[in-house]
């Protein structure tokens, strides 16, 4: 692995855990093993760790979705996918999680912070509504919204609240809310 990866995970590994007051380069530095100096030899500034962070968390997200997107079969095919990305992230990746949801807050008055995160946001959304579409939701985008505030608000209730929380019924909940009972429209391709 290289340094500048050892060195951007620790900053992860470090938001996540101890929050953005731990986001120094000595910090870094120590938890991701390497010589003194060495974050600061990729991150010249405090402000530049902290977009250096960002953008590999952004790039994280981007590896989860990227490519081409297949549709769910039906709503059960895509409500299991659902969850299971909830429970992932509120699983095995919640410190990047975790580090996400600090770096949203940062991102309120930090344009620089905000704007990669909502990059990887805006894809996942198109995703998200493509197969609300697929799936016969007449306001495809509107349903979107509902199922991705949905998945949000369990994860932010799984990280703060309950880790075991139920995440099943609640987004089956939503999507079918959206989507008549006749099932997924008929592929043109």
């Amino acid at each position: 692995m290289s340094t500048r990866r050892r060195v951007l995970d620790a900053a992860v590994e470090l938001l996540g855990t101890q929050g953005l007051r731990a986001l120094t380069h000595a910090r870094v530095d120590q938890a991701a093993g390497v010589p003194k100096g060495s974050t600061s030899n990729y991150f010249r500034t405090r402000s530049a760790l902290l977009t250096g962070a960002v953008e590999w968390i952004a790039e994280q997200d981007r590896g989860a979705v990227e490519g081409p997107a297949s549709l769910p079969a039906d709503v059960d095919a895509f409500v299991a996918q659902l969850a299971g990305g909830v429970e992932m992230i509120t699983g095995a990746f919640r410190t990047r999680t975790i580090a996400r949801y600090v770096l949203f807050l940062e991102g309120t008055h930090d344009d620089d912070v905000r704007r990669p995160l909502l990059a990887g946001r805006a894809q996942f959304q198109t995703v998200v509504e493509a197969a609300m579409a697929h799936l016969g939701a007449p306001d495809p985008a509107v349903a979107a919204t509902a199922v991705m505030s949905v998945c949000e608000g369990l994860n932010i209730h799984r990280i703060t609240v309950d880790p075991e929380a139920e995440v099943l019924a609640p987004i089956e909940a939503v999507v079918r809310a959206f989507v008549p009972a006749a099932g997924p429209k008929s592929s043109s391709r």
